[in-house]
This record gives C-alpha cells, sequence and structure tokens, in this order.
C-alpha cells in the first residue's frame, strides 16, 4: 500500500468529518511537509499554522518562509507567530523545549477555537512513538506511559502514527516535497534527540527491526490497556458504595483484593491523591477511627469498618455564584463588581483590580472564600504553581485578614486571588479580544 493510501486509512480511522478543515500544525521539516503534502493528495479541507520560537536566527526565518510559500502556492490558509521563547523559559524556569510546547499548543489551540477547526494534526510519526515508549520506560511508568503516543488525544491528531521516518523521507524524495532540516535535530543535548541519536541506533544493532517491533508492542499495550480498564472499573465498582456526596469503601473487602497496591492506586487517585501517598492509604486500613488523610480536594477518613471518601470541608465557606455580567456582589463591608472592558492602553498596578482574558472564563464564576490546599499560578511568577497558604506566608499576610481572602474560580481553577493577585493563567495577551475588568471597593 502507497504512503497516500495508509494516510487515507489512517485519517479514516480518526472518525472526524472529512468536509470540516483541520489545522496542520506545520514545522518546515520533512515529517510536516510530507503531512501537507498527503492532506492535499487526500483532497481534505484544511489550514497551515507555523510558529517560529526564534531561536536558531535565520534559519528559523528561512523555516517560516518556505511554510508560508508552500501555503501561498497551494492556496492555503495560513497562520504564524512568533515567540520570545528564551525569554518566557527565563521568565517561567522552564526548559526551552517544554516553553516551546507550552507556547506552541496554546497558540494552536486559540487558533483551532477562533476559526472552528475541527482537530490539531501534528506529524508524530513511529519513531516518535517509539521514542516516548523509551522514555516513559527509563523516567519509570504504570500501563498508561506504555500506550505511547494516541493517534488522537482530545482536539489533537496524529494522523502518520502508521509511517516510519525513513518512509517519510522517501515519499519527499520521490515527490520533490521540498522541506528544510532543522540543526537543533542533530544535537544529542536533549533527551528525545539523546534517544533517537544514540540509544535507538545501538539497541538497532542487535534488533534491527526495533522501531517495528516496538510499534507492534505499543498497539498491544494499547489494548492490554483497555483490558486492564475494565478490570478496574469492575474491581471499584465492587468496592464503593455512594451515599450522598461521600463514597465508603469497606476496609474488610479492600484488603482482600489482589493486588492491592494497584487497585487502591486507581481507586483513589481521580480524588487527587497521589503515588508517593498510596503506603499511607494502605496503613490507613489498620489505623483507628478519626484518623484522615488529605488530598487538594478530597479527604480519606477511616471510620470503624469503613474508608470515607469525602470532599474537603467547604461548609465554612462561603460561595456566590456569577451567571453573567455585569454583576455587583456584596462581600461583607466590601463590593467585587464585574463587567466586560475594552482592552487597556495600560494595566493599572492596582491589586484591587484584575483584568482578565474574557475568553478564557468559563460560566458561572465561582466566588468563595479560600481553603486550605487551594492553589494558584501567580501572575508574575512564570506559571509557578503555589499553594495560597504558602503565598499568605510570603506575602506575610496577618491571620486576622487572611481568613477574609476570597477566591474568584471559573472552572475549578482560581483566577484572582480577590485583592492580592491575578493568577498567570487568565493574564491579558496580545492575541486577547476582549476583557473583563473586576473591581474590589
Amino acid at each position: 500500500m502507497s504512503l497516500q493510501a495508509s494516510f487515507k486509512q489512517s485519517f479514516g480511522q480518526l472518525g472526524l468529518p472529512h468536509d470540516r478543515p483541520v489545522l496542520l500544525a506545520v514545522s518546515g521539516g520533512v515529517d510536516s511537509m510530507v503531512m501537507c503534502h498527503l492532506f492535499l493528495g487526500a483532497q481534505l479541507s484544511f489550514a497551515i499554522a507555523h510558529c517560529n520560537f526564534k531561536l536558531r536566527g535565520a534559519d528559523a526565518d528561512k523555516d517560516e518562509q518556505l511554510v508560508s510559500e508552500w501555503a501561498k502556492e497551494n492556496d492555503i490558509p495560513f497562520y504564524n507567530t512568533c515567540f520570545d521563547t528564551q525569554q518566557k523559559a527565563d521568565e517561567w524556569k522552564k526548559g526551552i523545549q517544554e516553553t516551546a510546547r507550552i507556547l506552541r499548543y496554546e497558540w494552536l489551540e486559540d487558533i483551532r477555537k477562533k476559526n472552528n477547526y475541527t482537530a490539531i494534526a501534528t506529524a508524530h510519526h513511529a519513531n516518535d512513538n517509539v521514542e516516548t515508549v523509551l522514555m516513559n520506560l527509563f523516567k519509570g511508568t504504570g500501563i498508561a506511559g506504555l500506550h505511547g503516543i494516541q493517534p488522537k488525544n482530545g482536539k489533537i491528531i496524529r494522523p502518520l502514527l502508521f509511517a516510519h521516518k525513513d518512509e517519510l523521507r522517501a515519499y519527499a524524495q520521490e515527490q520533490s516535497v521540498t522541506y528544510r532540516d532543522d540543526a537543533s535535530n542533530k544535537t544529542d543535548k536533549y533527551t528525545r534527540n539523546d534517544i533517537r541519536l544514540n540509544v535507538i541506533p545501538a539497541i538497532e544493532k542487535s534488533f534491527p527491526d526495533v522501531v517495528a517491533n516496538i510499534n507492534d508492542s505499543i498497539t498491544r499495550f494499547a489494548e492490554a490497556e483497555e483490558v486492564y480498564n475494565n478490570a478496574i472499573a469492575k474491581e471499584i465498582k465492587k468496592l464503593t458504595e455512594q451515599r450522598g456526596n461521600d463514597i465508603y469503601v469497606p476496609v474488610r473487602k479492600l484488603r482482600l483484593r489482589t493486588p492491592l497496591n494497584t487497585i487502591c492506586y486507581e481507586l483513589f487517585k481521580p480524588y487527587g491523591f497521589t503515588p508517593q501517598q498510596l503506603p499511607h492509604i494502605v496503613d490507613l486500613m489498620e489505623s483507628e477511627s478519626g484518623h484522615y488523610i488529605d488530598s487538594p480536594i478530597h479527604k480519606i477518613i477511616k471510620d470503624r469498618e469503613f474508608l470515607i471518601i469525602t470532599e474537603q470541608d467547604i461548609e465554612i465557606a462561603d460561595t456566590i455564584l456569577i451567571s453573567e455580567l455585569p454583576a455587583t456582589i456584596s462581600i461583607g463591608d466590601k463590593t467585587i463588581s464585574f463587567k466586560s472592558s475594552n482592552i487597556p492602553d495600560k494595566i493599572p498596578g492596582d491589586s484591587d483590580t484584575a483584568y482578565i482574558d474574557a475568553g478564557k472564563l468559563k460560566f458561572p464564576l465561582l466566588l468563595r472564600t479560600w481553603k486550605q490546599g487551594d492553589y494558584f499560578y501567580p501572575i508574575g511568577m512564570g506559571m509557578k504553581k503555589k499553594k495560597l497558604s504558602k503565598y499568605f506566608k510570603d506575602q506575610k499576610v496577618p491571620l486576622h485578614e487572611k481568613d477574609k481572602v476570597w477566591v474568584l474560580e471559573s472552572d475549578k481553577r482560581i483566577v484572582w486571588l480577590v485583592g492580592h493577585r491575578m493568577d498567570e493563567r487568565f493574564k491579558l495577551k496580545p492575541s486577547t479580544l476582549n476583557a473583563v475588568v473586576i473591581k474590589l471597593s
């Protein structure tokens, strides 16, 4: 079967409508340029998006020029943007690759939403899949880490996972597909490149078909994961009883299950408990009544013959829903007003005023007093997660004032620590179309 025919088959298995356009993430390298050529050959509707991360000087500009010209020649809608990736990495205190990934996918999703594209396509292929599984294995992983890159994950699709890198290069040569080689792919200072350039070639000396063999295994791992998840779901159904808002787990039944650690991990993971807490959860079964373990959102309480999963206490936290704008809310002797706003030329530095990206908000908004376990990403701290309790301590907020602090939530994410600081995720950006201004008075 030709690569074009295999591509059509792979795309068809994704279950996407053929008449709705897909947004292609295109770097200018051989993988993404071949993907463009295959979409064009399959007569699929698509657009192209290109990010210039400003990391390789003139080479990066030439990549952008190549992609732009190809889109123009083939009458394909084209979007592009530039990032000061190094500055953002320094600001966020993250690695270059992680920073670039965050910037890229956030921008791609904004373009997809604004233009109603059905999905975002990336050019990940079979070799990328093998590299991902090996990285997961080397770092330590559960069964979920063995299924590699998913062909479809939310609005992200990878229609080239069936193809090996050599097949893509051969196709590019046969079809005279223009592309540019990224010199950074030849350095092994990044983990993925190290595996690609050094580890896999070393393995191939003993196992020449390692890429094909591991990809076959990935398919089996993914199928095994389905069986695993079904079995876990049955175990959890047998072990849990809903009583009001609480979940009751009988200790005697749980203690007899095997493998105990795996079942406990899967049972309690959805409630915010981590693998590091697993030994303590197992020990809790033997504890006296009244002992408990916290997650940010739930608590497991030992009560005689049961472990009870309950939400963190919210009785002490007054809550107010804001369903639409404008709105004015009274809290004690203070007032909070909400209204739509134009993008200001200059954002005031007043801690009692917050300008929020309206496109990031999901209504209804929730206004409530803060509680232990709350966390946010304080603006200006480079996407660094921080618990509110630690923030108050660092800012030396007096105890009597701390207890009166409110937070504004959108879709279970803190937008604004009222009267203190916004969350980085909701700040205004150059791409912001509309704003919401919130004032405390």
